[in-house]
C-alpha cells in the first residue's frame, strides 16, 4: 500500500480529533509487530522528545527602559555579565557565562554552582533578579548607571535562542588516563572506570529523521514547556557524518538552531545545571513532532536503541587533541543496560540526559495534538542533508525555498 500525505491532510485530521499520534518509543514495537507498511498506513504522527544539557543555549532580553533613558554598556544579572553590544537595552545571556567572582577552577576542580543556566531557570521561575546596568552617556542616552530588582514579566520581550540544541548522535565519554578527568561530559573515572553518553537514543528528534526530511526552518516545536521552532541549522551541523545502513549517523551528526517566547516556557523544562570541574550549563527540553508523509519517514522513525550506534572517545586524549581516534560502536540499548564492553572490560555506562524526561516530553506533545491543540507546521525549507547543502543555504541565505 502506497503511503503518501500531505500536512494539509494530517492538520485536517488533528482539528478533526482523527488522528492517530504515537511516540517514537511506541512506533519501534507497533513497527517490529505489525510491519512498516501497516503501520505507516495507520499512523499520522510520531512524536520525540530530548531533555539534556544543551551548553549553546540563551536568552535575548530586552529589559525596558529606565528614566531617563540608558544606552547599556555592561549588565550584570545576579552578578552574570550579558552581553550588551546590541542596542540600548537589549543584551544576550549566555547559558555557560558564570559571574566574575566565581574562582572557576582557579580552586580546582571548581564547583561552578551558579551561572547563566540558573538565571534563565529562575527568570522563567517568576523570580526576580538584581540588574546593574552602566553606560557612557549620550545626548540620547544620558543615563550612565542603573541598578534594580527585575522579573521577566517585567521585560517588553524575551525570547530563547539557542544556536546549536538536540545534537544527532554524540560521543560516548570515556578516560583512558590514570588521573580523574572533570569534563561537559561529566566526570570521567581513570583507567576505564565509568562510560557517559547524552541523548535520548530511539526518542531523540534526529534520530528519528535522519536526512531531515521534515525538519528544518519554520518547524513548529515543543521548547522548554512552550511552543517555538527551528530558526536554521545549528552550528556545527555536520550532516555528512558516516551513516549506518539505516541511514543513522555513526558519530555527532545534525544540529538546530532554535528560537521561543522565553515567558510562555516552564523552569522544569528549562533547569540551570553545573558540572564539577567543567562549568554551568542549561538542561532543555525539546519535542518535535514527525508527520508521516511517507512510508520510508515512518521506516526512520521505527529504528530502535539496538539499531542507533554512537562512538566510544576517550576524554583523556583523542578529544581535547583532535585526533578522531574511537574505541570502537556501542548501541544505544547497551548503553541504556548500564553496561558496555570496550575491548574485554565491562565499563559502566550512565546518561547525561534523562531519558524519562524525553519520554514525558513525546506523551506531552503526543496529548496536545489529539486534543487539537497543537498544529503541524510545513519548513519554509529541510535542514541540508549535506555539506553542499549547507554551503548553499549559506550563500542564498533566507530567501532560499524548498
Amino acid at each position: 500500500m502506497l503511503v503518501k500525505r500531505t500536512y494539509e491532510e494530517i492538520n485536517a485530521k488533528i482539528r478533526a480529533g482523527k488522528a492517530v499520534v504515537v511516540t517514537a518509543e511506541e512506533v519501534v514495537s507497533m513497527a517490529r509487530e505489525r510491519g512498516v507498511e501497516e503501520t505507516a498506513a495507520s499512523v499520522d504522527v510520531v512524536t520525540t522528545g530530548t531533555f539534556g544539557p544543551m551548553c549553546s543555549s540563551g536568552v535575548f532580553l530586552n529589559l525596558g527602559q529606565t528614566k531617563p533613558k540608558i544606552k547599556i554598556k555592561e549588565l550584570y544579572l545576579n552578578g552574570v555579565e550579558a552581553y550588551s553590544g546590541l542596542a540600548a537595552v537589549d543584551a544576550y545571556l549566555g547559558a555557560t557565562q558564570i559571574p566574575e567572582t566565581d574562582p572557576a577552577n582557579k580552586r580546582y576542580p571548581g564547583d561552578f554552582n551558579y551561572g547563566g543556566g540558573h538565571l534563565i531557570e529562575e527568570l522563567v521561575a517568576g523570580k526576580e533578579v538584581l540588574m546593574e546596568a552602566t553606560s557612557y552617556g549620550t545626548d540620547c542616552y544620558p543615563k550612565k548607571k542603573a541598578e534594580k530588582m527585575i522579573s521577566l514579566e517585567e521585560m517588553p520581550q524575551a525570547f530563547l535562542f539557542n544556536p546549536r540544541n538536540a545534537y544527532q548522535n554524540y560521543n560516548v565519554a570515556v578516560n583512558l588516563s590514570d588521573k580523574t578527568l572533570y569534563t561537559y561530559m561529566g566526570i570521567l573515572k581513570p583507567d576505564l572506570g565509568n562510560a557517559n553518553y547524552s541523548t535520548a537514543g530511539q526518542l531523540s528528534p534526529l534520530f528519528n529523521d535522519p536526512y531531515y526530511a521534515t525538519i528544518g526552518m519554520g518547524t513548529k516545536i515543543f521548547l522548554g514547556g512552550g511552543i517555538g521552532y527551528v530558526s536554521w541549522f545549528g552550528t556545527q551541523h555536520a550532516p555528512e557524518a558516516p551513516r549506518g545502513d539505516n541511514g543513522v549517523p555513526l558519530a555527532p551528526a545534525g544540529t538546530m538552531a532554535v528560537i521561543g517566547d522565553l515567558k510562555q516556557m516552564d523552569p522544569r523544562w528549562l533547569r540551570g545545571m553545573s558540572f564539577l570541574g567543567y562549568g554551568a550549563s542549561l538542561m532543555v527540553g525539546i519535542g518535535i513532532p514527525i508527520p508521516i508523509l511517507s512510508e520510508e519517514i515512518l521506516r526512520h522513525t521505527a529504528v530502535g536503541d539496538d539499531e542507533i550506534f554512537a562512538p566510544v572517545v576517550d576524554y583523556s586524549e583523542a578529544y581535547p587533541q583532535g585526533t578522531g581516534d574511537t574505541l570502537g560502536q556501542v548501541s544505544y540499548a547497551e548503553l541504556k543496560s548500564g553496561e558496555i564492553t570496550i575491548g574485554e572490560r565491562v565499563v559502566p555506562s550512565a546518561p547525561l540526559s534523562s531519558y524519562p524526561g524525553a519520554r514525558e516530553i513525546a506523551a506531552m506533545l503526543k496529548e496536545w495534538i489529539q486534543k487539537g491543540e497543537f498544529m503541524l507546521s510545513r519548513p519554509a525549507f529541510t535542514l541540508p542533508a549535506t555539506n553542499e547543502g549547507v554551503d548553499y543555504m549559506k550563500s542564498v541565505g533566507p530567501a532560499f525555498s524548498e
